[in-house]
């Protein structure tokens, strides 16, 4: 496929049925509810239905509530919303190449079919390393350091929005050992849902 028409194509995988256009709408719900409830925990709901890009903001030293000259401000604003944008737009046409070929397989091929992809390609196997980098880095900090702090926040973060279900099923558990399975099976469980949509939308865009 040409280069000129992937973004066509990108557009069409993220507006072209009812799965991606139900996350575009959630997605809009949350932001009028982040502006209508701005001290609220829901506030975080755009970023975490648009994770794992929008996370990247958080390695940059700016972004909304930077301080400077106005033009320093809507700079840093824009950035942020530029990759809330982008984070919707991904995850969207994957959602949208997910439905389009989950259709289109026989049922009794359909498990391994849906799996395939998070194998099956450079940018899904990518995410992967990077999901069990997170989790291991994780594991150690709660076994083996005497400090673990915030340990949990790596696999939270790269297996956005999905793992946000862990830390929902773990967080009542407590802090022994049913919690940290419950979290570290939920979030790679996460990763590799995540993994399974970034293979669909990679050879979405190579037909």
């Amino acid at each position: 496929m040409p280069h000129a028409i992937r973004p066509r194509r990108l557009f069409t995988l993220a507006t072209g049925n009812w799965l991606s256009r139900g996350y575009l709408a959630v997605l809009a719900v949350s932001v009028v509810a982040m502006f209508a409830f701005p001290d609220s925990e829901v506030g975080l709901g755009p970023m975490m239905l648009t994770a794992p890009l929008s996370f990247l903001g958080m390695a940059f030293p700016f972004g909304p509530g930077t301080e400077g000259s106005l033009a320093v401000e809507v700079l840093a604003t824009g950035f942020w919303v530029g990759l809330l944008l982008l984070g919707a737009l991904g995850n969207a046409a994957a959602l949208g190449a997910l439905a389009s070929r989950s259709a289109a397989v026989p049922p009794r091929h359909r498990v391994r079919a849906l799996l395939a992809p998070a194998v099956d390609n450079w940018l899904s196997r990518g995410y992967l390393a990077v999901v069990a980098a997170a989790i291991g880095v994780f594991l150690y900090a709660v076994c083996l350091s005497p400090d673990p702090g915030f340990a949990g926040i790596w696999p939270l973060m790269a297996t956005a929005p999905l793992s946000i279900v862990a830390i929902t099923l773990s967080g009542p558990l407590g802090s022994g050992s049913l919690s940290l399975v419950v979290f570290t099976v939920g979030t790679a469980l996460a990763g590799l849902c995540n993994a399974v949509l970034l293979g669909r939308l990679a050879r979405a865009l190579r037909r």
